[in-house]
Protein backbone atom coordinates (compact mmCIF):
# COMPACT_ATOMS: atom_id res chain seq x y z
CA UNK A 1 0.00 0.00 0.00
CA UNK A 2 1.44 3.31 -1.09
CA UNK A 3 1.42 6.08 1.52
CA UNK A 4 0.87 9.75 0.72
CA UNK A 5 1.69 12.62 3.06
CA UNK A 6 -0.36 15.55 1.71
CA UNK A 7 0.23 18.92 3.35
CA UNK A 8 -0.43 22.60 2.93
CA UNK A 9 2.83 24.54 2.78
CA UNK A 10 6.39 23.88 1.76
CA UNK A 11 8.82 22.41 4.23
CA UNK A 12 12.05 24.35 3.78
CA UNK A 13 15.58 23.22 4.45
CA UNK A 14 16.18 22.94 8.16
CA UNK A 15 15.80 20.57 11.09
CA UNK A 16 12.17 19.67 10.33
CA UNK A 17 13.00 18.82 6.71
CA UNK A 18 15.95 16.69 7.84
CA UNK A 19 13.78 14.78 10.32
CA UNK A 20 10.96 14.18 7.83
CA UNK A 21 13.43 12.98 5.20
CA UNK A 22 15.14 10.66 7.68
CA UNK A 23 11.91 9.09 9.00
CA UNK A 24 10.39 8.68 5.53
CA UNK A 25 13.57 7.06 4.22
CA UNK A 26 13.57 4.67 7.19
CA UNK A 27 9.86 4.00 6.67
CA UNK A 28 10.41 3.14 3.01
CA UNK A 29 13.32 0.84 3.80
CA UNK A 30 11.45 -1.05 6.54
CA UNK A 31 7.94 -0.85 5.11
CA UNK A 32 8.41 -1.96 1.50
CA UNK A 33 9.09 -5.61 2.38
CA UNK A 34 5.83 -5.46 4.38
CA UNK A 35 3.83 -4.00 1.50
CA UNK A 36 3.81 -0.48 2.98
CA UNK A 37 5.41 2.24 0.92
CA UNK A 38 6.80 4.14 -0.66
CA UNK A 39 5.79 7.32 1.13
CA UNK A 40 5.30 10.23 -1.24
CA UNK A 41 5.05 13.81 -0.06
CA UNK A 42 2.64 16.18 -1.77
CA UNK A 43 2.96 19.85 -0.84
CA UNK A 44 0.36 22.38 -1.94
CA UNK A 45 0.15 26.15 -1.66
CA UNK A 46 -3.01 28.16 -2.19
CA UNK A 47 -1.56 31.14 -4.04
CA UNK A 48 -5.02 32.38 -5.01
CA UNK A 49 -6.08 32.96 -1.41
CA UNK A 50 -9.07 30.62 -1.43
CA UNK A 51 -8.78 29.86 2.29
CA UNK A 52 -9.64 26.44 3.63
CA UNK A 53 -11.85 25.63 0.62
CA UNK A 54 -9.04 26.48 -1.80
CA UNK A 55 -6.56 24.42 0.21
CA UNK A 56 -9.02 21.52 0.34
CA UNK A 57 -9.38 21.57 -3.43
CA UNK A 58 -5.61 21.46 -3.89
CA UNK A 59 -5.21 18.73 -1.27
CA UNK A 60 -7.98 16.62 -2.83
CA UNK A 61 -6.11 16.64 -6.14
CA UNK A 62 -3.13 14.95 -4.46
CA UNK A 63 -5.20 12.02 -3.19
CA UNK A 64 -5.21 8.99 -5.52
CA UNK A 65 -8.62 7.63 -6.53
CA UNK A 66 -9.82 5.01 -4.07
CA UNK A 67 -7.28 5.93 -1.40
CA UNK A 68 -8.04 5.66 2.28
CA UNK A 69 -8.38 9.29 3.37
CA UNK A 70 -7.01 10.18 6.81
CA UNK A 71 -7.13 13.74 8.10
CA UNK A 72 -5.05 15.02 10.98
CA UNK A 73 -7.39 17.08 13.11
CA UNK A 74 -7.37 18.09 16.76
CA UNK A 75 -10.95 16.73 17.07
CA UNK A 76 -9.92 13.36 15.66
CA UNK A 77 -9.47 10.03 17.36
CA UNK A 78 -6.33 9.51 19.42
CA UNK A 79 -4.68 6.20 18.65
CA UNK A 80 -1.81 4.44 20.33
CA UNK A 81 1.11 3.58 18.07
CA UNK A 82 0.17 -0.13 18.03
CA UNK A 83 -3.44 0.79 17.15
CA UNK A 84 -2.20 3.02 14.32
CA UNK A 85 0.04 0.25 12.95
CA UNK A 86 -2.81 -2.26 13.18
CA UNK A 87 -5.07 0.11 11.22
CA UNK A 88 -2.47 0.45 8.46
CA UNK A 89 -2.12 -3.32 8.31
CA UNK A 90 -5.90 -3.75 8.16
CA UNK A 91 -6.17 -1.38 5.19
CA UNK A 92 -3.23 -3.06 3.46
CA UNK A 93 -4.57 -6.55 4.09
CA UNK A 94 -8.00 -5.43 2.91
CA UNK A 95 -6.54 -4.67 -0.50
CA UNK A 96 -6.33 -0.90 -0.31
CA UNK A 97 -3.69 0.40 -2.72
CA UNK A 98 -3.17 3.88 -1.23
CA UNK A 99 -3.58 5.74 2.04
CA UNK A 100 -3.42 9.55 2.05
CA UNK A 101 -2.73 11.54 5.21
CA UNK A 102 -3.93 15.15 5.04
CA UNK A 103 -2.36 18.00 7.04
CA UNK A 104 -4.28 21.24 6.57
CA UNK A 105 -3.14 24.82 6.70
CA UNK A 106 -3.12 27.29 9.59
CA UNK A 107 -6.93 27.38 9.73
CA UNK A 108 -7.33 23.62 9.63
CA UNK A 109 -9.06 21.36 7.13
CA UNK A 110 -12.17 22.44 5.27
CA UNK A 111 -15.25 20.72 6.78
CA UNK A 112 -16.26 19.32 3.38
CA UNK A 113 -12.92 17.51 2.99
CA UNK A 114 -12.95 16.42 6.63
CA UNK A 115 -16.41 14.88 6.08
CA UNK A 116 -15.02 12.67 3.29
CA UNK A 117 -12.33 11.20 5.53
CA UNK A 118 -12.30 7.52 6.42
CA UNK A 119 -10.55 8.45 9.65
CA UNK A 120 -9.65 11.61 11.54
CA UNK A 121 -6.74 11.26 13.92
CA UNK A 122 -5.30 13.61 16.51
CA UNK A 123 -1.88 13.80 18.08
CA UNK A 124 -3.47 15.11 21.26
CA UNK A 125 -5.69 17.95 22.36
CA UNK A 126 -2.92 20.51 22.02
CA UNK A 127 -2.50 22.39 18.76
CA UNK A 128 0.84 21.73 17.08
CA UNK A 129 2.64 23.71 14.38
CA UNK A 130 2.01 22.13 10.99
CA UNK A 131 5.71 21.57 10.34
CA UNK A 132 6.04 19.60 13.58
CA UNK A 133 2.91 17.58 12.77
CA UNK A 134 4.58 16.55 9.54
CA UNK A 135 7.63 15.34 11.52
CA UNK A 136 5.38 13.56 14.02
CA UNK A 137 3.39 11.84 11.26
CA UNK A 138 6.57 10.74 9.48
CA UNK A 139 7.89 9.29 12.74
CA UNK A 140 4.59 7.50 13.46
CA UNK A 141 4.55 5.97 9.98
CA UNK A 142 8.08 4.70 10.60
CA UNK A 143 7.11 3.47 14.06
CA UNK A 144 4.08 1.67 12.61
CA UNK A 145 6.16 -0.29 10.11
CA UNK A 146 8.72 -1.18 12.78
CA UNK A 147 5.90 -2.51 14.99
CA UNK A 148 4.61 -4.61 12.08
CA UNK A 149 8.12 -5.85 11.30
CA UNK A 150 8.79 -6.88 14.91
CA UNK A 151 11.64 -4.39 15.29
CA UNK A 152 12.58 -3.34 18.84
CA UNK A 153 12.28 0.38 17.89
CA UNK A 154 8.87 0.64 19.62
CA UNK A 155 9.00 -0.21 23.31
CA UNK A 156 5.90 -0.73 25.42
Amino acid sequence: MRLHLCAVGRLRTGPERMLVDDYLQRCDRTGRPLGLGPVTEHEVEDKRGGGMAGEAELLARTVPAGAVLVVLDERGKTLSSPEFSAQLAQWRDGGRQDAAFIIGGADGIDPALRAKADLAISFGRMVWPHMLIRVMLAEQLYRAVTILSGSPYHRV
